[in-house]
């Protein structure tokens, strides 16, 4: 689970659900707006937690440490 504190809206929750799912070895993700978090069921051997946090920065969101 990432926290992802700018995303406040359906399009924001779509942006960051996009970028995650294009990255090879994502099995599936689920932003929560309202929570700000987006969790991410993925495979270790072929994405990296910087892999994701990567990818939503390309989306235009900020992972919270």
């Amino acid at each position: 689970t990432l926290r992802v504190p700018d995303m406040h809206c359906g399009h924001c929750k779509a942006a960051v659900e996009g970028e995650l799912n294009k990255l090879s070895g994502v099995r599936s993700v689920s932003a929560d707006v309202e929570k700000g978090t987006v969790e991410v069921s993925y495979d270790e051997g072929t994405v990296s937690t910087e892999d994701l946090e990567d990818a939503i920065e390309e989306a235009g969101y900020t992972v919270a440490a």
